[in-house]
Formats: structure tokens, C-alpha cells, sequence
């Protein structure tokens, strides 16, 4: 079965610290920015960079996000307009990295993995630099699932638009975590559904089923267990980007990447189980076709020395001539022999219960 590794893709061995080398297979950068308090909004779709230095200020936050890495001029620009780390930057455009946090003079740097719609196990990197008065987020690619999130800034629905950047870092987080349960969902219900059909028929694909599911709970694994020691730091750190009232929320965030951890160990454990289970099922059907087999060729091994001693056909006139040849009805005589012993073995098969009878040892 093929195995598709990911590839690492960063800075080639040997580069300065810092630098910014996007892969040749990023998307363009498309930019869209809020700018919001309790009071108004703006949102600018496609912001060239005079806009963005325009709008910080104007408003309590400001949030401006990226999706696309493959302009590292425009990256550097954003990242010298906000004072942001060359490493954190650097980060940024290498897009391996676990999820993590990191303090900064002046940010926070918070790296997630975020599942990409309908691709099932295949994450993406979000990186979000936290400031005390903005918030960067740089994807991958357009599309994600911080639809509701910016609806939410939109109707002023919520705490979101009352609190500063580091709310909307923590509903950004949650969003991207909450992603992750109709996914693991998904998986449970394929266990469900394979664990039917191998205890009632099982089939050389759902061992690649389930190993195709196991490899994908792997990649699900290494995406949370690291989120889950990020957003604990986050919940316990003293720093000063996340206010005291923002860190219960990330507390209930905490408490969802353990849920996801103990429902990702459990399917783990289910489909290693379905695997034995469906070992043995085989080993089980093996068994029962050698013993068909097996009790086939025994019944026909004492027909078979009747006919090898019935068709050697001696000379008619020695005296010790088998006298069935010379009977009438010696032939008849050889098939009632032959399928008296058969039916003797086959009733002898039944009564021990290696045909579904009475398992009664004689």
C-alpha cells in the first residue's frame, strides 16, 4: 500500500537565520482586514500596505489576515511594519511546524494546525502573531473556518467585538480546534461500520481500510497532541497578550483538545483491536476451509486404496486371483462397499461435530 509522507519544505541547509524562502508551490497572498471596537467596524478586502499602517489605531484592534505565502516581500513588509520576529517570520513561510508558543518583545507567536475543508486528515498551518493591539494570521491557502467567527464581528453578536485581540485569537483557536470533532466523528462511524462487517463477512479491504485509517489517525495525532501542550502554556503562562478574563476560554479550548485526544486514543485502540479481530476472522475461514478439505480427502482415502486394490487386475488364472473379478456382481458389489465406508465416515464426522452435529467425543 502506497504511503503519502509530507514532505519537509523550509530553508535549504546552511541559509542565515531569518530567512524568508517561500516554496515554489504557494498561493499569492490575499489580504482582508478588520478594524473594529465595541462601537464600529471596518473591513477592507484586499488592503495594500498603506491602508493596513492607516487603519492601526484608528481602532481598539485590529485584525488582519493572509492567506497565501507565496510573496515573501509582502511578508517582510508586514513583518517590519509590526515589529515582528525574522524567526517567528521565518516560521511562518516554512510550513512544518508544530503547533507551538512563543513570546516575543512587542508579540506572541502561536502556531495551530488547521483541517482543510473536505480533505479529511490533511491540516494546514495557521500561524497568528498577537500584539496588543492587532492580531496577524497567516494561512496556507484561502478557505478556512473562520466563517463564523467573522460573522460574529460583522452582527456584533458575542463578547468578540467588546474584548481585545487575544479574545479573537482564543476564538480563532477554538474555532480551528472545534474542527476537528466532525472529522474524528467521521472515523468513528467507518470503525462502527467495519467492525459489522468483519464479524459477519470479513474481506482482505477492510485490512486496508483499517490500516488506511490508522494512517490517517496518526497524522490527526501529531497535529493535537502538540496543540494541546500549546494551549496549556497559553492558559498558564503570566504573560501580558492574554488578559485574565480571556484565559478561562482557553481553559474550555484546553478541555476540547482532550476530548479530542481521548477520542483519537480510542479509535487508535479500536482499530488496532478490528485488526487482530480481523485476523483472527481470517485465521477462523482458513481454518474452516482446511478442515473441509481435510475431512474431503479423508473420506476419499479409503475409496481411493479400494479402487487401487480393485483395478490391479491380476492374471485371471492364478489361484490367488481376487474372486470379485469373476463375480457378476462384483462392480455393484465395490460402489456399496465404497459408499458404506463413506457413509461410516461421514457419520463418524457428524457425531464428533466436525460437520455441525453433536459434539459428543466417542
Amino acid at each position: 500500500m502506497a504511503r503519502h509522507i509530507r514532505k519537509r519544505r523550509g530553508s535549504p541547509a546552511g541559509a542565515a537565520p531569518g530567512s524568508l524562502i517561500s516554496h515554489p508551490g504557494a498561493e499569492a497572498p490575499t489580504l482582508h482586514l478588520f478594524s473594529y471596537g465595541p462601537d464600529a467596524i471596518e473591513e477592507i478586502a484586499r488592503p495594500n500596505l498603506k491602508k493596513i499602517a492607516a487603519g492601526r489605531g484608528v481602532r481598539p484592534v485590529l485584525w488582519l489576515d493572509v492567506a497565501g505565502l507565496g510573496d515573501v516581500d509582502l511578508i517582510s513588509a508586514l513583518g517590519a511594519q509590526f515589529d515582528l520576529n525574522a524567526l517567528a517570520l521565518e516560521d511562518t513561510v516554512n510550513v512544518h511546524q508544530r503547533p507551538k508558543a512563543e513570546e516575543f518583545p512587542g508579540h506572541l507567536f502561536a502556531v495551530v494546525r488547521m483541517l482543510r475543508p473536505g480533505a479529511g486528515p490533511q491540516s494546514e498551518q495557521i500561524t497568528l502573531f498577537l500584539g496588543s493591539d492587532f492580531l496577524l494570521t497567516f494561512q496556507e491557502t484561502a478557505g478556512d473556518c473562520f466563517s463564523a467567527v467573522r460573522e460574529r464581528l460583522r452582527q456584533s453578536k458575542g463578547r468578540v467585538r467588546m474584548r481585545g485581540p487575544d479574545y479573537l485569537a482564543y476564538c480563532l483557536m477554538d474555532a480551528v480546534i472545534d474542527g476537528y470533532f466532525p472529522v474524528l466523528e467521521a472515523y468513528g462511524e467507518r470503525l462502527e461500520a467495519l467492525e459489522d462487517a468483519i464479524i459477519t463477512r470479513p474481506d482482505q479491504h477492510h485490512a486496508r481500510e483499517l490500516h488506511a485509517i490508522k494512517r490517517d489517525l496518526l497524522l490527526l495525532r501529531r497535529a493535537i497532541w502538540p496543540a494541546r501542550e500549546m494551549i496549556h502554556h497559553l492558559t498558564r503562562d503570566s504573560g501580558t497578550f492574554i488578559q485574565e478574563e480571556t484565559r478561562p476560554f482557553l481553559r474550555d479550548v484546553y478541555d476540547h483538545v482532550v476530548q479530542l485526544m481521548d477520542m483519537l486514543e480510542t479509535y487508535r485502540e479500536i482499530a488496532s483491536g478490528l485488526l487482530d479481530v480481523y485476523l483472527s476472522a481470517m485465521s477462523a475461514k482458513l481454518n474452516e476451509v482446511m478442515k473441509v478439505l481435510t475431512i474431503i480427502a479423508t473420506i476419499f482415502m479409503p475409496l481411493g486404496f479400494l479402487a487401487g486394490l480393485w483395478g490391479m487386475n491380476f492374471d485371471r488364472a492364478s489361484p490367488f486371483n481376487m474372486p470379485e473379478l469373476n463375480w457378476r456382481f462384483g462392480y455393484p458389489a465395490a460402489l456399496v462397499v465404497m459408499l458404506a465406508v463413506a457413509g461410516a465416515l461421514v457419520l463418524y464426522f457428524r457425531r464428533k461435530g466436525w460437520l455441525g452435529g453433536d459434539d459428543e467425543l466417542l
